[in-house]
């Protein structure tokens, strides 16, 4: 067969060998660095051909609204995702407390709404991780309390979302300034971020926490009222797709559905879109 090609493509037999032997090399290469070009077909899903996934569209930029559209890196993401799966990306928007009931009830196939990958939520759900990301304090321009930090915030209001992260480290807080015999930390409880930021810029609470993808965007969009202040705190906590407890293949398809969309330049594109830090990617 080797002097057949040779023949036919005018190449000596040891050259022949040579070309053939390059590009059968570097096309194992190729398949070795690139991602796997088929994943096994989710089964059981809520909805046959459609990946339904639970979302708290109060979260900017990864989930929110505009003129009740849905938007976000997030929502981006999902629909290169279900792209890669051939399936057709269906949201429910429900409040983000309700997420993991959602799916533990099989209402949705999914949680797609940058979810905070910690113990409590590890015990209850599965997690694919995609992002990290950290914290940070905003407070209204100029900030006249003077906050400089985390330290600062005893005796102070601090704004939250209702069972998100936030609430988590802000009763840390609260807890430290109590155990110090310090004045004591007021946690208020909101069910958006965006409720959040507006209790600080009509003067309810002094100061809000907020991821820093999300500092990024309120500080750029709305400089003439809020600044960020104090040092970044928890990096490097990752955020992931949730699927159910035990659910190893939704989990491995969605991870190299993932891949793919890293791989092909997308996840990078989408990051830069929405302004999110680079040091914050996995890929």
């Amino acid at each position: 067969m080797l002097l057949d090609l040779s023949a036919r493509f005018h190449l000596p037999a040891s050259r022949l060998r040579k070309t053939l032997a390059g590009l059968f090399a570097a096309a194992a290469v190729m398949l070795a660095a690139s991602p796997s070009l088929a994943q096994p077909p989710l089964s059981g899903l809520v909805t046959a051909g459609k990946l339904t996934y639970g979302t708290a569209a109060t979260f900017a930029p990864f989930e929110y609204t505009i003129d009740g559209r849905l938007t976000g890196f997030d929502i981006d993401f999902i629909e290169a995702i279900a792209k890669k799966l051939s399936l057709e990306p269906v949201p429910l928007n429900l409040e983000f407390r309700g997420l993991i009931p959602a799916l533990q009830g099989r209402r949705v196939d999914i949680i797609n709404s940058a979810m905070y990958i910690n113990p409590a939520r590890s015990e209850q759900v599965d997690f694919v991780p995609y992002m990290k990301i950290g914290q940070q304090m905003v407070v209204r321009r100029g900030n006249p309390l003077g906050i400089r930090g985390r330290d600062d915030l005893c005796g102070r209001k601090v704004a939250v979302t209702l069972g998100g992260i936030q609430e988590t480290y802000a009763r840390q807080d609260a807890e430290r300034c109590k155990t110090a015999g310090r004045p004591d930390l007021t946690v208020m409880t909101f069910p958006t971020a965006q409720d959040s930021a507006l209790s600080v810029r009509q003067g309810r609470a002094d100061a809000y926490y907020e991821s820093t993808a999300g500092v990024a965007k309120i500080v750029l969009e709305r400089a003439d009222i809020f600044e960020a202040v104090g040092q970044v705190f928890e990096f490097g906590t990752q955020i992931g797709i949730a699927v159910r407890k035990g659910d190893t293949a939704t989990a491995e398809t969605i991870a190299a559905a993932i891949r793919q969309v890293a791989a092909d330049g997308t996840y990078k594109r989408l990051m830069e879109k929405y302004n999110l830090p680079p040091e914050g990617s996995l890929f």
